[in-house]
Order: C-alpha cells, then sequence, then structure tokens
C-alpha cells in the first residue's frame, strides 16, 4: 500500500541541474552527485561489450560478448554469440536472445523512451535501479502521459502537502516524474481550454490502483479547494471508503484489492472549481460473495458489520457471532494484519452520514448484507426422492424478515418453483444442488443491485443539484489488468476484451501526439493507424459478421438447447481457419476450450460454465416475491419483476427439465440483456467517452508476490509490463523516430566528429550545419529525419552516434594525454638540467670560499673589520645629533605658528558671535513681517468674501427687478389680449378700459416705489384677471 508520510519538497531536495531539449520539450536533468563513480563505471562499460541474455529463471542476465555471431548452417537467419556471464561461464546464445546494454549514463533515466537502446531488459534494468532509490513513477513515453508506477510496499515520504504544492503548476520534465505532475497537467490543460481530459489506472491485483486513484482525487481535491466547495469535495474524499468496503477485498497479492471497476468523474465548472461528481462502475466479482480461498477474504464490509455494536447487530438477527460463524465468510481470512474492522465499520458509519445517508437508507444498505450473511446458511438437504428440502425453517425466517417477503412462499418458491411451459405454468421439483444454486444466484443478485443502488444513492449525493455551473470533467478510471491464470474463464475474457479495447486507445493515442509533431515538423513520414494492430483480435471477441465471441454466446443463450460443448463446436467452426482469423483463434488441444493471442500473449479460454455465466439465471418466482416486498427498499431493487406474467389458472405439478429464464436486466423496455451484452454496451459507452476526453495512462505494477518493499521479481514484472501495454508502447515507438534533438544542441555534440566541416570564421544555418555532419558521417538516411527545428532518430541512432563521439574523444584525450606527458617529460628533465648546473655553481664557491677562508690578507680582513664597525657607529651618532637639532628649529618655528593660529581663531570667534546676534534679530524681524503679513492676507480674503456675497446679493436684485419686469409686461400682454376680447361688450369694455388706465397710471406710479408696491400691483392685477376671466366664461355661456 502507498501511503503518506511528511518531508520536505522535491524543489527543496535538489541539488543543481540543467534544462535540456527532450522530444519537443525543455526537460530538467538532475546533476549527478557522484560523478566520480559514473566516470568509472562509463570506464568500466566502455573496456567491455556488454549486453542482456535471456534466461528462464530471472528473465534476462548481464554478460559481455567474447566472439561475435557466425551464421549457422542450422540457422541461416540467427547466428551463435560467445557471450560469458558475470559468473564466468561462457557459453554460446543465438543471436535474437542477446540485446545491447545502455550505457551508464542513462541508469535511472526519468522518461524511458530516451533510452537509445528500447528493448524489454533495458526497461526492466531501469525500473529496477528506480525502484531501488526510492523513485517509483518512470515516464515511459515521448509525450510524457504514460506513467508507470511500481507498488512500493512501504510509506514514502512523497505524497505531503508540500509535494502538491510543489507539483502545482509546473511543467513536465522540471520535477521527477510523479502522480502528481499527470494530474497537474490534466488539471492544467482542462483549465487553459484543453477540453474534458481522463486519467486511465489500470494494472494486476496489489499494484497500487485503488491508492493510486485516490491519490489522484485529493490532489485535484486540493488544487481546486474552495471554501464554497468544501462540502462536495469532503463528500468526493469520503466515497472512497464508502466503496472500499463494499467493492474491496483481501486478495493473495493485496488486503485492499478493488474487485471491480470505476470511471469516476469530476465535474469542474467554468471557474475551475468542483461543482460535482459522478462515479461509473463495472464488473462486480459477484462470485466471491460466496466463495474465497483460505488466503482471501469476502468484501470488508461484512467483517466490519459482524464488528459493529451488539446492539445493531441484534436489529439485523446477526447479536453474538462473528464471521467464523457464516458459511459466506469462515473459510476466509478473518483478519488482515493491522486493520481494526471495528474502527473501520464507525469510519464507514461516518463517511455515509458525510454523503448525506439517512439513518434508515444506512439500515436498508446494511439489511441486505445481513440477509446475503443468513443465505449462505440456509441448510439444503436432499429428501427420500433426491428432491430438495429445506428442514431449517428459522433460517429461512431470519432471511424473509429482512427482505420482507412471506416465509412459506419463499421456500415454496425455492423448492418448486412456478415456469412457463408454453401456455401453462407447472411447478417444477428442484434437487439440492439447483436449489443451492439458485440460493448463490439470489445472493450475489442481492449484493450486486445493492452495490449498484449504493453508487446512484453517492452519485445522487455527489451531483444531486445538477447545477447549471457545469463545464468540463476530469475523469479517472481504475480497472483490473489483462488477466492470465491457470484457468480462466468468461470473467476473464471480458477483462481481456476491456484491456484490448483501452490498449487499442492507448495506441491511438500516443502515437497519435507523435506523428502530430512529425507533421508539424514537415518531416517524410507515412501515417501508421497502430489502433489497428489489436484490431483483429477486437473483432473476434466482438463482431457480429463473421459471428465473434460474444455474439455466438448469445445465439448459444437464446436456444433451448444451447450448451457449452454447442458454443465451442460453433466457435471452431467459426474461427478455426488461421487465415480467417489472422492467427488470432486457435484451437484447444484438449477440446475444451480455445485460445485466443492478446496483444499480451497467448490465453486458453475455459468454455466450461460460460452459458450460466452469461444467463446469469434467477428464480423468477423469488424476483417476484422480491418485487413486492413490505420494505419499499427490497422493491425497489427488483421493481421490474413487479408486473411479470402471473398465472392465470392453478399450477400444474410436474417435472421438467427447462431452464428458468436469465436474469433479465431492464430499464422500462422490458428487453433482455445477458451479462455480455450489458458490459459490451457499457464498455462501448465508456469507449466514446474517452475518446472525446485527452487521455493520460497511469500502469500500475505489482513488484513480487510477496508484499515486500525494496523486492523486484523480473519475471513477474515482466509478464506486467507486457500485460500493461508498456512494452507495446515501446514496439510503437521503435516504428517512429524517437530520439531527437535541436539543430543547436545536434550540431554542439557531433561536430566533433567532423571538425573541419563547418567554417568557424562564417554564419551557416542550424538546418544547413546538420545536413553536412550528417553527410560527412555517411548515416543512413532512412534512419534520421531533418524537420524544420530539430533532427530526429530512429532507435539506436543516437546510442551508435554516443559510441563514436566516445571513442573519438577517447582519442583525442589519448593524444592530449600524450602531449601533456611529453610536456611534463620535459618540464622535469630541464629542472633537472637546471638543478645540475646550479649544483656546480655551489660547488665552485664553496671551493673559493674554503681558498679565500686561508688567504692571509683575508685573515688581516677579518681582524680591521670590528673597528670598522665602531667608526661606522660615531660617524652615525654624529648624524643623529645634526637631525636632531633640525627637528627642535623645526619645533619652535611650528609653535610660533600654532601661537599665530590661536589668536586668529580666537578673533574669528568673536566675530562669529556678532554675526549669530545680528542673524537672530534678523530671524525675529522676519517672523514679524510674516505675521503681518498673513494678518494682511486674512483681512483680504474677509474682504473678498464680502465683496462676493455683495456681488451674489445685487444680483439677485437684478434678478428680481428683472422677474418683476417681466411679469409686469406678461399682464399688459394679458390685459390687451382681454380686451381685444372684450370688444363685443361695449359698456363693459369702456369700464374696463378706464380702469386698465387707471392701473397704468399706478403701475408707472408703483414702477418708482418699487420696494413696496409690486406685491400690491400683482394682487391687483391677479383679481384683475380672475374677474375678467369669469367675465368671459360667464359670456361665453349666456352665448
Amino acid at each position: 500500500m502507498i501511503t503518506a508520510a511528511a518531508t520536505a519538497s522535491p524543489s527543496s531536495q535538489r541539488v543543481g541541474g540543467t534544462f535540456i531539449h527532450s522530444h519537443g520539450t525543455k526537460v530538467f536533468v538532475p546533476d549527478r552527485i557522484d560523478s566520480v563513480q559514473d566516470a568509472v563505471n562509463q570506464a568500466r562499460f566502455s573496456e567491455k561489450r556488454w549486453v542482456w541474455i535471456e534466461d528462464e529463471a530471472n528473465g534476462y542476465v548481464r554478460a559481455q560478448i567474447i566472439k561475435d555471431s557466425e551464421k549457422s548452417p542450422r540457422s541461416p537467419r540467427y547466428g551463435k554469440i560467445e557471450v560469458q556471464y558475470e559468473s564466468g561461464h561462457t557459453c554460446l546464445v543465438s543471436a535474437d536472445k542477446v540485446y545491447p546494454m545502455n550505457p551508464p549514463k542513462f541508469d535511472r533515466v526519468a522518461d524511458m523512451a530516451e533510452l537509445t537502446h528500447l528493448n524489454e531488459p533495458s526497461v526492466i534494468h531501469n525500473l529496477t535501479l528506480r525502484y531501488h532509490a526510492g523513485e517509483i513513477y518512470a515516464r515511459c513515453t515521448y509525450s510524457g502521459l504514460f506513467l508507470a508506477a511500481v507498488n512500493p510496499y512501504r510509506k514514502l515520504p512523497i505524497y505531503s502537502q508540500e509535494y502538491i504544492q510543489s507539483y502545482r503548476g509546473r511543467r513536465r520534465g522540471e520535477l521527477p516524474p510523479h502522480i502528481y505532475a499527470v494530474a497537474d497537467q490534466a488539471y492544467h490543460d482542462m483549465v487553459h481550454g484543453g477540453g474534458d481530459q481522463s486519467i486511465l489506472i489500470t494494472g494486476e491485483s496489489g499494484a497500487g490502483k485503488t491508492e493510486n486513484t485516490k491519490i489522484v482525487i485529493q490532489y485535484l481535491a486540493a488544487v481546486a479547494n474552495t471554501a464554497v466547495r468544501s462540502e462536495i469535495e469532503q463528500q468526493i474524499l469520503q466515497a472512497n471508503p464508502i466503496l472500499e468496503a463494499f467493492g474491496n477485498a483481501q486478495t493473495i497479492r493485496n488486503n485492499n484489492s478493488s474487485r471491480f471497476g470505476k470511471f469516476i468523474r469530476i465535474k469542474f465548472n467554468n471557474r475551475s472549481q468542483i461543482c460535482g461528481a459522478n462515479i461509473e462502475w463495472y464488473l462486480l466479482e459477484k462470485s466471491r460473495v460466496h466463495q474465497q480461498t483460505r488466503q482471501e477474504r469476502n468484501y470488508h464490509v461484512f467483517y466490519q458489520l459482524l464488528s459493529a455494536d451488539e446492539s445493531f447487530k441484534e436489529d439485523l438477527l446477526l447479536g453474538g457471532k462473528n464471521a467464523r460463524d457464516y458459511n459466506f465468510t469462515k473459510k476466509s481470512s478473518i483478519t488482515i494484519e493491522g486493520v481494526d474492522d471495528g474502527e473501520d465499520f464507525r469510519n464507514l458509519i461516518k463517511s455515509l452520514d458525510i454523503m448525506g445517508l439517512s439513518e434508515k437508507e444506512k439500515f436498508n444498505l446494511f439489511r441486505i448484507v445481513a440477509a446475503v450473511l443468513h443465505l449462505g446458511d440456509i441448510n439444503v438437504t436432499p429428501n427420500f426422492r433426491d428432491r430438495a428440502d429445506i428442514r431449517d425453517f428459522k433460517s429461512i425466517e431470519r432471511v424473509c424478515h429482512l427482505l420482507g417477503i412471506p416465509a412459506q412462499e419463499f421456500k415454496k418458491s425455492l423448492l418448486s418453483p412456478r415456469i412457463k411451459a408454453g401456455r401453462e405454468w407447472v411447478n417444477q421439483d428442484r434437487s439440492a444442488e439447483q436449489v443451492q444454486a439458485s440460493l448463490v444466484a439470489l445472493a450475489k443478485t442481492l449484493y450486486e443491485r445493492n452495490f449498484g443502488s449504493l453508487v446512484e444513492r453517492i452519485n445522487k449525493g455527489l451531483d444531486g443539484q445538477k447545477s447549471m455551473e457545469e463545464h468540463q470533467f476530469i475523469g479517472v478510471l481504475d480497472i483490473a489488468g489483462f488477466e492470465i491464470f491457470d484457468v480462466n474463464s468468461f470473467e476473464q475474457l471480458c477483462i481481456n476484451y476491456t484491456n484490448e479495447k483501452l490498449q487499442q486507445f492507448f495506441n491511438h493515442s500516443m502515437f497519435e501526439l507523435e506523428q502530430e509533431e512529425y507533421k508539424n515538423e514537415q518531416i517524410e513520414w507515412s501515417y501508421i493507424d497502430f489502433g489497428l494492430d489489436l484490431q483483429p483480435t477486437i473483432n473476434l471477441i466482438e463482431k457480429a459478421n463473421p459471428v465473434g465471441i460474444l455474439s455466438c454466446l448469445e445465439e448459444e443463450c437464446i436456444i433451448p438447447q444451447g450448451s457449452d460443448k454447442g458454443l465451442l463446436q460453433k466457435l471452431n467452426k467459426e474461427w478455426g481457419n488461421n487465415d480467417k482469423s489472422d492467427g488470432k483463434y486457435q484451437k484447444n488441444r484438449f477440446d475444451d476450450g480455445f485460445v485466443v493471442v492478446h496483444y499480451a500473449g497467448k490465453v486458453e479460454y475455459s468454455t466450461q460454465g460460460w452459458i450460466e455465466k452469461n444467463k446469469d439465471p434467477l428464480n423468477e418466482d423469488v424476483t417476484r416475491l422480491l418485487a413486492r416486498s413490505t420494505q419499499p427498499y427490497i422493491g425497489k431493487l427488483f421493481e421490474e419483476y413487479l408486473h411479470d406474467n402471473e398465472p392465470t389458472s392453478s399450477p400444474i405439478v410436474g417435472d421438467h427439465n427447462n431452464v428458468i429464464e436469465f436474469s433479465k436486466l431492464r430499464k422500462g423496455t422490458g428487453s433482455f440483456r445477458t451479462v455480455g451484452q450489458r458490459h459490451k454496451q457499457q464498455l462501448l459507452a465508456l469507449m466514446n467517452t474517452l475518446e472525446s476526453t485527452h487521455p493520460r495512462f497511469i500502469r500500475c505494477i505489482l513488484p513480487n508476490s510477496r508484499k515486500r518493499g525494496g523486492e523486484i521479481q523480473n519475471k513477474l514484472v515482466l509478464n506486467q509490463l507486457r500485460c500493461n501495454g508498456v512494452l507495446e508502447g515501446i514496439r510503437i515507438c521503435r516504428k517512429g523516430f524517437p530520439n531527437r534533438l535541436s539543430f543547436d544542441d545536434f550540431r554542439k555534440r557531433y561536430e566533433i566528429l567532423c571538425p573541419d566541416q563547418l567554417p568557424a570564421d562564417r554564419f551557416i544555418y542550424g538546418r544547413k550545419a546538420c545536413e553536412i555532419l550528417l553527410d560527412t558521417m555517411e548515416l543512413d538516411p532512412e534512419r534520421y529525419r531533418i524537420g524544420l527545428t530539430k533532427v530526429f532518430f530512429k532507435a539506436t541512432v543516437l546510442a551508435e552516434l554516443e559510441e563514436i563521439r566516445e571513442r573519438h574523444v577517447a582519442n583525442c584525450m589519448s593524444g592530449f594525454q600524450a602531449m601533456c606527458r611529453r610536456y611534463m617529460a620535459r618540464q622535469k628533465m630541464t629542472r633537472k638540467s637546471r638543478q645540475t648546473e646550479a649544483i656546480k655553481v655551489m660547488q665552485r664557491n664553496a671551493r673559493i670560499y674554503v681558498t679565500l677562508r686561508e688567504w692571509p690578507w683575508w685573515k688581516v680582513y677579518a681582524k680591521l673589520r670590528s673597528m670598522n664597525d665602531v667608526m661606522k657607529e660615531e660617524v652615525k651618532i654624529k648624524e643623529q645629533g645634526q637631525k636632531i637639532a633640525q627637528q627642535e628649529n623645526q619645533i619652535k618655528e611650528k609653535t610660533e605658528e600654532i601661537q599665530d593660529l590661536t589668536t586668529k581663531y580666537q578673533e574669528l570667534t568673536s566675530q562669529q558671535k556678532d554675526y549669530a546676534d545680528l542673524v537672530q534679530s534678523q530671524q525675529a524681524m522676519l517672523r514679524e513681517l510674516e505675521e503681518s503679513k498673513q494678518a494682511l492676507v486674512d483681512k483680504l480674503a474677509a474682504h473678498e468674501k464680502e465683496m462676493e456675497e455683495a456681488t451674489k446679493q445685487a444680483e439677485a436684485q437684478a434678478n428680481m427687478i428683472a422677474r418683476m419686469h417681466q411679469d409686469i409686461q406678461e399682464c399688459s400682454d394679458d390685459n390687451e389680449h382681454l380686451a381685444t376680447q372684450c370688444k363685443s361688450l361695449q359698456s363693459r369694455n369702456e369700464t374696463l378700459t378706464a380702469r386698465v388706465e387707471y392701473l397704468e397710471n399706478e403701475n408707472n406710479r408703483l414702477s418708482k416705489e418699487k420696494e413696496n408696491g409690486a406685491d400690491v400691483l400683482k394682487k391687483e392685477l391677479d383679481q384683475l384677471k380672475k374677474s375678467s376671466e369669469s367675465q368671459i366664461s360667464i359670456l361665453k355661456v349666456r352665448s
């Protein structure tokens, strides 16, 4: 199991590195810490020709070539090569079993597509080195969308919050391969307009699919986390424990193996926030409900329920018992080391609460689980007529109480169910084996439908509101990988058929990106659809004309006398011809099955029991009882049987061998669907969904079968690499040009091979330079292509160029070392000659000194040399006395200068004081002037304000006078108008005219007295106007 632990982020652990161009992308390459050891390994590798040799026990082993291949007359295609193993043993090996080995500098490479020798042993070797170094993830293709994940079986400190933040928003290759990088790339592409995304996680049991699925979901919830959506994200995270309880179990290779496939669709709104989710499930392993080995367990929920509180167990009639007391669990491994089923049950209840399930809904889920346990305890025995009988009626009562159906009718339906024979309904007596099979089928169906109902309820909780904000989604597919067992049955065909379709989708998706880059670089390339490589096998399984395996199985299930043997005969007749099946179908030598050649290898299928498994038969009498159950939840699970035809007359008792109709999985249309049909339709819908997304692939690998960390079993890993499609991807990679370098990188690295071809004193274009270099190297044009910005190479071409370059560099280094040694030798000889000359000079001087020391005049000189010293001292004393006298004179002169300067300083100090007093007085006067200036400014502002107010008042008065003049003018106009209207009334008009004249005179007088007469005039004018209007109105009425 992969678990997280706190640690520092990867960015803080990096020592250093650089970015290089790798397959169209700048990739970060960390610095090698132990460069000395790398150099030693490279030198050791270059000494011998190391290769990989096929080995039965270990897959592949290391060896060195002693003698090259020679053609053998018995084997003209492949010769024999003499090799020596690391143990020292030598032997002759066929050349087709020898594979080249990559140089040590490619050890632990993060992207295995960069291996110069792309072969099976190189991939396994690289994965092993990375696994032992704690690097469980590795990229497997040029596009970076294919990740291999090896289960570490120990805690690794690479899933902390710091790691999540470190991988968030990073470019591919900037950090080591990680599942976080895949999830972040999917989220980034979705946010930036890349459309819907999908992550396909496959692998066999124990490889870590479930854990990696949880890690992807946790990462997406972390990077899209918002306060508003925290409840939805919490529900998405809590859906996993619920599905694990009901859908996971302990297997031989894994303590928490997912026994069903699921596609989790995480929905995002236009703000890139999680707004919902949806879960689709596939191929639930129903047979585990009643059958497990001693090293395995039933589904976790059975053991968790039996570890619950006694009060809760008593409500389900499970009180006082444990897993050892029930037939469906007692033959399994009861406990798992380090797992507390009671605590897991409490966590399951909490998860159901977070998901929003009510107490009744939770009880109904566990009601079905308890009923399945009780169904397994119904003991069926034969009576004296070899007919089935159930003597322990209490066991039936417990089941019927939980399911809400009558006990007597349930027993009768089990022992002698009603079937339709023609137009009549008859009772068919059943044997003990038939009844027991019916009970097992009922238990499996109850558990499967309960599981399906649980998933629907989870989907309702995750996406119940159907928000209009839904914009895009990221889908996570967790499904079982390719399976090849000793005995392969119908279940393995369905799983392998699914993986064939997924591998075809992978082949098309992965190399489609590569060919798109070829197109962008405008290199010569003929389009290849690698999905067609798997089409013959897919046609063999699903094709309707000619009849494929599934279609033939459907036909055999429909006919009354259909059998497994008849199915096999039809298949052998239809596909037995190798030309027709393209060699994908082969007959079984024991004539009890057939062989299908899948991409992962040959799989031998046994057809025993295929008809019954495909029909998935149920006792329809029992299903009709369940449809009418008093428990609404039970009735809803079997509601499609509610309207089945009932017998129209009394049943006729008889003994018939007719097979009961198979299970009807209907959606309101009444049509029958077998297991194969349903799986084919589900797979078609899944593939349509995946094809509408931008996919990424994670292949989980089981390192060993003993669940031990740090151990790699090469044969087991090799088998998984073939089944997971990793080696298929490598095969596709060999078809194209997996290695590429930019023009600049190619010129810098390989110009050393043609030093005189490119002039250094003038400019030359990168493409032209690469063409000159490649032509000079005499490389086969079919092994490379020159694009617009890069040079593309076939597999192994760069390895050959690297070997040539290393030899050339080695020759250059040998010449350089020879020159260095020559220079050092000459320097040493020069130093020796100089030392000889110096010794001769020293010897000559020594001899001269000895001769001089014995000379008499030298002795006299030696005695007089002391007196010469005394005279020299006296001369020195006189010179010192003269210097002292000079210094005293200088001191006296300096003293006088100091006194003069002191006097000047005092004078300047007094002057400075006077100036300071003057400055202070001036500053005081300045302050007074400033204060007076400010007062004048304030007065001026006040006067200006008063002037503005006076101006405003004058303007207001002028406006008032103007309005008064206007009012007077309006009144005059009104008066004239009234005068014209009143001409017909002469007598009245004269009076009014006189009045108007009077008023005009009064108006002239009032204009001189504007201050107090305007209001009076206005009132009189208003009164006059009103009276005039009234008079006019009266006149109009009279007229």
